[in-house]
């Protein structure tokens, strides 16, 4: 029998190819998406895409997507709050499980355990200490297609903004640069 899962969806390619991991294993049944919206703005968090983008992309998935929405100026207490709310939801529906597109960051990996540990729930991350060289060849052959929403402009040129995440934009990468921006 599958295991419940939901997956943590960012909008961006790291949520995308986790999802694919998840569907390409016999191990998951993936019951929703599971996205943080800042309410004030109606965007993804964590990459500013629009709400209605999120919704399009949920629909062309098959899945449903749970909304978190986090006010422009919440802290972590009240982020922790509302994101417990909706997990314990989940788990009164049978779901033990998490995934996210997380591939190195220790810190963000240890709280979100912390976090769901306090729902009684547990993390799965696919992605986890894959070369992302490889994720990131892999996500263009697969034919995915994203685009770049933000750059830190003080690592990397602004003109990579908007760009799509092609062959030409890896070539082009600074050295230092991660091609999966971690």
């Amino acid at each position: 029998m599958k295991e419940k899962i939901i997956l943590a969806w960012s909008s961006g390619k790291d949520s995308a190819m986790a999802l694919r991991g998840l569907q390409n294993s016999a191990r998951y049944d993936i019951v929703a998406l599971l996205s943080t919206v800042t309410q004030d703005y109606q965007r993804v968090s964590m990459h500013g895409v629009r709400k209605e983008l999120l919704l399009l992309q949920a629909r062309s998935i098959g899945l449903p997507i749970e909304i978190v929405y986090i006010p422009k100026n919440s802290d972590n207490q009240e982020y922790e709050q509302r994101m417990l709310k909706v997990l314990l939801g989940f788990k009164d529906q049978g779901v033990n499980l998490v995934a996210f597109g997380d591939i190195f960051l220790e810190g963000i990996r240890e709280y979100r355990e912390a976090n769901l540990a306090k729902a009684g729930m547990r993390g799965v991350f696919p992605l986890w200490k894959q070369d992302t060289f490889v994720l990131a060849r892999a996500f263009i052959e697969q034919g995915f297609k994203a685009f770049i929403t933000c750059v830190d402009a003080q690592v990397m040129d602004k003109r990579f903004s908007g760009r799509l995440y092609d062959w030409d934009l890896l070539d082009e990468l600074p050295e230092g640069i991660d091609p999966c921006g971690e």
